[in-house]
Order: C-alpha cells, then structure tokens, then sequence
C-alpha cells in the first residue's frame, strides 16, 4: 500500500508540474524528501515522463496530423519552410538536437551533483527573474503560424538549459518564446509540442539504460506512476493553455520565487539535505 501511494503522488507530482513552469524535478526532489521517502532518482522520473508524453500526443493529435501531412506534402513541393506546419515539423526535429547533445554529454552531472537542493532553488528563483522580464518586455502577438525559423531555433536552444535541475522544461522554453514576441497560450502550445520528441528519447533511454533496475525492483509502481502522470497531465496541459490566454504567468513566477526561497531556508534549518 506504501508503495501504491507514494507511486500515485510521484504521478501526480509530474503530471502537473511537467507543463506547469514550476519544475518537476523541483518537486520530485522536494516533496518526497519532507516525506522521508528519498529521492526516486533521475531514471525514475525520466521514465513516468512518458505517462506525459502520452498526454501531449493526445491532447495536440490534430497538430501533430498537420506538422505530419504539411511535411510529407513539403517532401513532393520542396517547400519546406513556406508552409507554416511543415515548418514547424522541422523546428522541432532541429530543435531536439541540443538538449539531446547535452543530455548525453552530461548525464553524469546532471543525474549526479546537480540534483543538489542549492541548485534547484537557484534555478527556480533565477528563471522565475528572466520569465518576469520576458513577460515585461514581450510583444506576445506572434501566433503559431508566424512562428519563424528564428524563434524555433532560439526556443530549441533555450530547451537544454532545461537539463539543469529547477529549471524547468516548459518554464524555459515558455520563457525563450515570450522573448520571440510569441502570445503566452502559443508559446506553451509550441513548448509542448517541442517536447514530444525530447521526452520521448529521453523516457526510452533511462528505461532501456536502468531496466533491470526499474522493472525487477520498482515495475508495478512505475506503471502506476506512469499512468497517472498521463491523467494529470492531460489536465495540466489543457488547464494551461486555457489559463494563459488571459493571464500572465505571473503566479508561476511569485511560486517559484516562493519555493526557492523555503527550499534555502529549510537546507539551513536541517529539514532538507542538499543531496
């Protein structure tokens, strides 16, 4: 039953906090630990990742048809860039390459010493700083199909500073996108369709590299973990994507801002440990 619980919460916790700027390997980290469960590890949540890849594909299946059609039609008219969803295919094939470079370069770091507290907090509170700039200074009138080759590039660079612990994916791509003068609801949209192939490799690999580990110690409460950060984050995703057509993300930033701060308070009250 412990095992059952704490699976479901590992759900829960990443199915939210995936699409949510507010970092779920902060959570991850953080949550477990007031609990006294330890931290689950990088595989763990790489993999119950999935559980929200699915739900990206779902709830994004009529973009991801066109991105399909408006590249293979742009295979026969060699128009590739002209039309707005082949483009947009393309951005986000080119745009996986750097978060994968790095993803493999410094699998150590990043499953290692970066996991530490301090860096997680520094992360949340210093991307929540440059969101609020980029919420100051944004245009926010671009919508998708004027997304340019320049902003996918930029957005898909801005993706691997997702690899430092606190971050957080959707945060710094949203983030990246506000700086290309993106409206917020765009910039989540093409956050969340830019993560498709990341979390995908990402999940496949940590499952395949750690399988014996995950499936023979931990297999029931993966699947559980998996499934349920697929329902959450279904949610997540379309509670978001509502939300930032008329707000700003200006909650997310004071959250963040928030949780850094009590995460250094409570490394040096002893409640927390940095590793």
């Amino acid at each position: 039953m412990n095992n059952l619980i704490k699976a479901i919460v590992y759900g829960v916790i990443q199915g939210l906090t995936e699409f949510i700027p507010i970092s779920s390997t902060a959570h991850i980290r953080v949550i477990p630990a007031l609990l006294k469960w330890g931290d689950p590890g990088a595989a763990f949540t790489a993999v119950i990742q999935i559980g929200t890849l699915v739900a990206t594909l779902i709830y994004f299946r009529q973009d991801i048809f066109f991105m399909l059609s408006g590249f293979f039609n742009a295979l026969r008219t060699r128009k590739f860039f002209e039309d707005p969803y082949s483009r947009m295919f393309i951005l986000i094939m080119v745009g996986t390459i750097p978060i994968s470079i790095f993803g493999l370069t410094l699998k150590k770091f990043i499953e290692g010493d970066a996991r530490g507290l301090y860096v997680v907090s520094c992360s949340l509170i210093g991307l929540a700083v440059i969101l609020l700039i980029a919420e100051k200074i944004s245009s926010k009138k671009k919508e998708f199909t004027e997304i340019t080759v320049k902003d996918g590039l930029w957005i898909g660079l801005a993706q691997a500073i997702a690899l430092i612990p606190g971050s957080s994916r959707s945060g710094v791509t949203i983030t990246a996108g506000l700086f290309c003068g993106l409206k917020r609801d765009v910039t989540a949209r093409f956050s969340f369709l830019l993560s498709i192939p990341a979390v995908g490799l990402s999940g496949l690999y940590e499952l395949y590299s750690e399988r014996h580990e995950l499936l023979n110690e931990n297999a029931m409460s993966l699947v559980i973990a998996t499934l349920v950060s697929g329902i959450v984050g279904y949610f997540a995703i379309a509670f978001l994507i509502n939300y930032l057509k008329t707000r700003s993300n200006l909650i997310f930033i004071i959250y963040r801002i928030l949780l850094g701060v009590a995460i250094i308070i409570l490394l040096s009250m002893g409640v927390l440990h940095n590793i």
